[in-house]
């Protein structure tokens, strides 16, 4: 379904913090250089809108607390290969809109989002980041008397967690303006610096110093870029995950986490579908928050406090009949491997500006269902959806609202084995035969 086109009443405009906040500059390390030219949109539906004036004001009160989110990116003046953010006050980008379109029509096509979704959001992305505002807020209101509020913010500015403790915060201003804020926000982040000397202690199998398949044959996440992507969604709720823990034969299935069930299963349904030679090495790739690893980050850190992981495996053991426990055990080593020293050396391999991800990756999995997202509220009660703005070779796991126990897969996969993929993933028993 495509979404039809926004009415914009007036120009945007930049909300600014409502009082006097600090002017300095804020360090970003290494796990935050990463990302600076990437935004994150969190998109929310809710049922009732909220008033523009409301939403304004109470923005504005957040961005006192959270003031490097009004900031600017600027050359670093110790280093001019580094960004920093000046909280300079200039403000975050909000825009009103409307359109004719009801919260039922949305929340269908939400469950599988195209390229028509990007109409609710004002780009603001570009080749220079200089003077491009962190943070991008669009309220479009709906003709049923519900809204579409999508916050885009710089990847480098926060994570998934971070960005779910500011939203959050924000809904808690917009009902109780007077209120403390629940976590107060930590700004620093030299917490995280690089190491001198650095020391790279572990090997970092998803990064490498230059492209090690330069062509799409080899290069999976190249392979999948020219294809035409088509956007596939599945909910496993408390039954299915049972299901496939329970495949699992060599592991007590009461070890496993949901996660580890999931992401398995799904990496093993996408190589499968994809018909890779049997002796081929393939790629998982998956986030760790390491927020509760690291002794010295504080309560209330919001930036970038995760590491990308990965595994490796030979598609004749990933995709053999009743060998989910071979998937699962690797993520589980994967996620136990991540210890403070591990943390710290990722950080150092991020110092060399050089280090790409590897091309023979199949497969990226982020988590957004254990970051609270979903209790976002501003007043007129939680979202009937929360989810990002489109889905790419990414695969995002997203709470499914009114059932804590469920998780939502959602992944786009090439047109021509959408097919395959949708039945591997459905059907759980299949794995049980030989085809």
């Amino acid at each position: 379904m495509e979404l039809p086109d926004c009415y914009y009443p007036i120009p945007p405009i930049n909300i600014t913090p409502c009082v006097p906040t600090p002017n300095h500059t804020l360090h970003l390390n290494n796990l935050d250089d990463e990302l600076y030219k990437k935004f994150v949109p969190y998109v929310y539906i809710f049922k009732k809108s909220v008033g523009m004036d409301t939403l304004k004001s109470s923005l504005s009160r957040v961005l006192v607390d959270y003031y490097p989110f009004a900031g600017r990116f600027r050359t670093s003046t110790e280093d001019e290969n580094k960004l920093v953010v000046d909280c300079n006050g200039e403000g975050a980008l909000f825009v009103e809109a409307s359109m004719d379109i009801n919260v039922e029509e949305l929340l269908k096509s939400s469950m599988m989002p195209n390229s028509s979704w990007k109409k609710i959001i004002c780009n603001v992305e570009s080749k220079n980041s200089i003077d491009t505002p962190l943070l991008v807020i669009q309220v479009t209101n709906l003709r049923c008397g519900g809204m579409i509020l999508c916050a885009s913010i710089n990847h480098s500015l926060s994570d998934g967690t971070g960005a779910s403790q500011f939203l959050n915060a924000w809904g808690q201003l917009t009902q109780n303006p007077n209120s403390n804020l629940t976590i107060i926000p930590s700004h620093d982040r030299r917490v995280l610096k690089i190491q001198e000397p650095p020391q790279v202690n572990f090997t970092h199998p998803i990064y490498t110093k230059e492209s090690t398949h330069p062509n799409p044959e080899s290069n999976l996440s190249m392979w999948f870029l020219t294809q035409s992507l088509v956007p596939t969604s599945f909910i496993f709720r408390f039954n299915e995950i049972l299901r496939l823990k329970k495949q699992c034969t060599t592991s007590s299935f009461n070890h496993i986490t949901s996660f580890e069930a999931i992401t398995a299963h799904l990496w093993r349904s996408l190589v499968k579908a994809t018909n890779l030679s049997l002796s081929r090495t393939v790629k998982l790739c998956f986030t760790v928050n390491f927020r509760k690893k690291m002794k010295l980050l504080p309560e209330g850190y919001y930036g970038n406090g995760f590491v990308l992981v990965g595994v490796e495996s030979i598609v004749k053991d990933l995709v053999a009949p009743n060998n989910l426990d071979h998937g699962v055990k690797l993520v589980q080593k994967a996620k136990a491997s991540v210890n403070e020293e591990y943390i710290k050396s990722t950080i150092d391999v991020l110092k060399d500006k050089k280090v790409i991800h590897d091309g023979s990756i199949s497969l990226y999995v982020t988590q957004w269902n254990r970051l609270g997202l979903e209790d976002v509220d501003f007043g007129e009660g939680k979202p009937l959806h929360v989810g990002p703005l489109s889905v790419q070779i990414y695969c995002v796991l997203l709470p499914v609202i009114g059932d804590p126990n469920a998780v939502r897969v959602l992944l786009s996969v090439p047109k021509n084995i959408v097919e395959k993929f949708q039945h591997y993933m459905i059907e759980i028993e299949s794995w049980g035969k030989d085809e």
